[in-house]
């Protein structure tokens, strides 16, 4: 694992919740955002002030081993605050159930971005009601493999 520092877990109780009975089962509890089917994945980032590994569960969209990280923090006009870390530390680790990989985050942009965006909405329906919520355009990160 190319990331080092010391994990500190998140103020969200129930983000720090879902991590930890992701992380302690292999995905097999805490897979899914709490109430619904959707399975997720843990994404771990080095935080861009503190230098401390900070872990976020975020939707599960994949597609030919690259894994899309949408800052939509449900249709709020600001970004989640990974959006900073990912900018300022573009490499990061992905858990998918048991497994992690080391992965590069980039910021999606036009025909790539759309491309992506129209995954995300056929992944995940709701995403399309989120970006309705905002006048911001929800970033998106596409995490590839290093």
């Amino acid at each position: 694992m190319a990331l080092n520092g010391t994990y500190v877990p998140s103020a969200t109780k129930w983000v720090r919740d879902n991590v930890e009975e992701y992380e302690a089962s292999n995905g097999e509890k805490g897979g899914n955002l709490p109430g619904t089917n959707y399975p997720v994945v843990v994404v771990t980032s080095v935080g861009r002030k503190s230098g401390h590994l900070r872990k976020n569960p975020v939707m599960r969209v994949e597609r030919d081993g690259a894994y899309l990280a949408v800052a939509s923090k449900g249709g709020a006009d600001d970004n989640p605050e990974w959006y900073a870390n990912f900018l300022a530390h573009p490499t990061v680790e992905v858990q998918d159930k048991a497994e992690k990989h080391d992965y590069s985050a980039r910021v999606l942009e036009g025909e790539e971005r759309a491309d992506w965006w129209e995954h995300a909405v056929a992944t995940w329906p709701t995403y399309a009601s989120y970006q309705e919520k905002t006048e911001r355009e929800i970033p998106l990160f596409l995490l590839e493999r290093v």
